[in-house]
C-alpha cells in the first residue's frame, strides 16, 4: 500500500465506538482503511503504546495565524475555527489565509459585530482584534438599537458573508448589548433560511436580575423556538459565571423539547477578552458579577486593576489590550469546581478553547514565524493547553468520562454540530475510510497541558505525531516548521 500506515496503536474512534489496537492507513490526504495487518506502505509509523484518534476540532479559536496554529497543534488540534466572533468580509479573509499558508485547517463564521459596525458607523475596516478595540471608541454600534435601514445593512452584510462561504453567523451579543430583539430575531431568521448555525456570546452574564445570565439564556432559547435557528452557546462556563447550575437547567429543558441548541465550554475558570468590552464599564460591575476590579488582569504585564476609574482610563487609552477575567476560583473553592464541571461535562457539549491571539508587550498581535514563540509572547493558557488539560484532568486523572467519550467531546461532537450546514465537516472528527486524514497520536500517560498564568506560552506535551490533511506536521514530538498543510473549511460559495 502506498502512503502512510499508523501501526499498532490504540485506535479510539467515537463515531464507530472503536477502542482497540489497530492500524490506520492514509493515502492522498484521506483515511484509506482502519483495521489490522493493513500491509506495507511508503512509510510506517509505529504507534505501539500510543493512542490514535481523530484530530481535535476547535470551534472557538481567535488566534487564526501560524503561531497560534502551532501552539494548538501541540494541543492535538487539527482544525481551528473562529465561529463566535467570525470574520468579515468573509471572501477576502479566506483568500488572505490561503496566500499566507496555514498550519492547521481553518475557517470562520460571518461576523455580526462587524456587520453592525459597518452598518451603524460607516467603518469599512476588516475584522481583527485591533479593529475591534478601535471600533469601541464609537459606542453607537454598542449601545444603540439599530434603525430599520441599519438592520437591512446588517442583514445584507451577513447574507453576503454566508454566500461567500461563512460557516454560520457569529453573534457577539454581550459586546453590543444595545442590539434590539427585533434585530436579533431577523439575524436568526436569516440563519434559519440559510440553514446555518449561530454562534452566540449571550447578551448578559450577571448573577442578578435584570440583565442576568438566566435572562440571556431565556432569550437565546426564545430565538431558537421562534425562528428555528440552530443556536450554539459559546463558552457556557464563562457566560454563566457563578450561575451555571440555573442556566444548565434552562438549556437542558429546551433541548429536551427538541429545540436546536448546542453547547461548548473550556476547562478553565478564568476568561479573557479585550479591555474595551462593554461589561467592564458597567457602573454596577462588582455587584452584578460578584468580583472586584482586581479580577481583571492585563495579559501583557499581569497588572490587576484597582478600581473603576483606573479601568475606564485604560479602556480609553488601550481598548484592544487583552485581559484575563478571573471568575471561578477552581483552586480553592469546591463549589466553583463543581460549577466548572457542570459546563465542561455537559452532556453532548463540545470542548472549545476560546483561544486568544498571542500578543507582545507593546500590545501588538504576534504573527511572526519564530518557533518556539518569543519568550515575551502572552495569551491565555487555554490558547496552548485546552484539550490536553481536559484529557489529562477530566479523563485520565479524575476519570469523569472515558477516553472514548473525551475524544468524542474534542473531535466528533464539534464536527457533528457543523455537519448539517458545512459538508466539509462530515469527513472530520472520525477515523473511517474516506474521512479526512486529520489524526492525533499521543502518549496517554504523558499528555498534559504545560501553560500556566505565569508561563502562558509553553506548548503542551504528549502529542507524538499530528497529521493534518494527510501530511505529517508533528513527528516524534518535533514540529515541521516549514509545513503548511492547513486547508480551508468553508461552506459552498454561492454562484452569482
Amino acid at each position: 500500500m502506498n502512503g502512510l500506515v499508523i501501526s499498532g496503536g490504540r485506535v479510539v474512534d467515537p463515531a464507530s465506538g472503536m477502542d482497540a489496537i489497530g492500524d490506520v492507513a492514509v493515502v492522498d490526504g484521506k483515511i484509506a482503511a482502519v483495521g489490522t495487518d493493513l500491509g506495507g506502505a511508503e512509510r510506517v509509523l509505529d504507534a505501539t503504546g500510543l493512542v490514535v484518534a481523530p484530530g481535535f476540532i476547535d470551534l472557538h479559536a481567535h488566534g487564526q495565524s501560524v503561531p497560534a496554529d502551532r501552539m494548538q497543534a501541540f494541543d492535538g488540534v487539527t482544525t481551528t475555527l473562529d465561529l463566535e466572533a467570525g470574520v468579515l468580509p468573509v471572501a477576502s479573509w479566506y483568500e488572505r489565509q490561503a496566500r499566507k499558508g496555514r498550519v492547521l485547517n481553518y475557517g470562520g463564521a460571518a461576523n455580526w459585530a462587524f456587520a453592525r459596525i459597518g452598518a451603524m458607523t460607516g467603518s469599512n475596516a476588516e475584522s481583527s482584534l485591533e479593529a475591534f478595540g478601535n471600533a469601541m471608541r464609537d459606542r453607537r454600534w454598542i449601545e444603540n438599537v439599530a434603525t430599520d435601514a441599519e438592520v437591512a445593512g446588517i442583514l445584507e452584510r451577513l447574507s453576503r458573508g454566508l454566500d461567500e462561504g461563512g460557516i454560520g453567523i457569529g453573534i457577539l451579543n454581550a459586546y453590543a448589548p444595545g442590539a434590539g430583539v427585533q434585530e436579533l430575531t431577523a439575524v436568526c431568521q436569516l440563519a434559519a433560511v440559510k440553514d446555518v448555525p449561530t454562534f452566540t456570546h449571550v447578551a448578559f452574564m450577571s448573577r442578578i436580575d435584570p440583565e442576568s445570565a438566566a435572562e440571556a439564556y431565556v432569550r437565546l432559547i426564545g430565538y431558537a423556538g421562534a425562528t428555528g435557528a440552530h443556536m450554539h452557546i459559546c463558552h457556557f462556563n464563562s457566560s454563566s459565571k457563578t450561575d451555571v447550575e440555573r442556566c444548565r437547567v434552562l438549556i437542558a429543558k429546551a433541548q429536551a423539547q427538541g429545540l436546536p441548541i448546542t453547547v461548548e465550554a473550556y476547562p478553565y475558570g478564568t476568561g479573557s477578552t479585550v479591555l474595551a468590552a462593554a461589561f467592564f464599564s458597567d457602573p454596577e460591575f462588582v455587584e452584578r458579577n460578584g468580583t472586584g476590579y482586581d479580577s481583571v488582569q492585563r495579559v501583557t504585564d499581569g497588572h490587576r486593576f484597582r478600581d473603576r476609574e483606573e479601568l475606564l482610563k485604560a479602556q480609553a487609552e488601550e481598548p484592544s489590550s487583552l485581559v484575563l477575567w478571573h471568575i471561578l476560583d477552581t483552586e480553592n473553592n469546591a463549589h466553583h469546581r463543581d460549577l466548572l464541571d457542570m459546563s465542561v461535562l455537559y452532556p453532548g457539549g463540545a470542548i472549545a478553547s476560546d483561544a486568544m491571539p498571542w500578543t507582545l508587550p507593546d500590545g501588538s498581535t504576534y504573527t511572526g514565524n519564530a518557533w518556539p514563540l518569543p519568550d515575551d509572547a502572552t495569551s491565555h493558557p487555554r490558547s496552548a493547553g485546552c484539550f490536553t488539560k481536559f484529557i489529562r484532568e477530566w479523563v485520565r486523572e479524575r476519570k469523569t468520562v472515558s477516553l472514548l467519550e473525551g475524544v468524542r467531546k474534542c473531535a466528533l461532537i464539534p464536527a457533528e454540530i457543523l455537519s448539517q450546514s458545512t459538508p466539509a465537516m462530515r469527513a472530520k472528527g472520525r477515523l473511517a475510510k474516506g474521512a479526512d486524514a486529520d489524526i492525533v497520536v499521543f502518549d496517554y500517560e504523558k499528555l498534559s497541558d504545560r501553560a500556566t498564568f505565569t508561563a502562558m506560552n509553553r506548548p503542551s506535551e504528549g502529542v507524538r505525531h499530528l497529521i493534518v490533511s494527510g501530511q505529517p506536521l508533528i513527528s516524534d514530538g518535533i514540529l515541521d516548521v516549514a509545513a503548511r498543510p492547513g486547508r480551508p473549511v468553508r461552506r459552498p460559495v454561492a454562484r452569482g
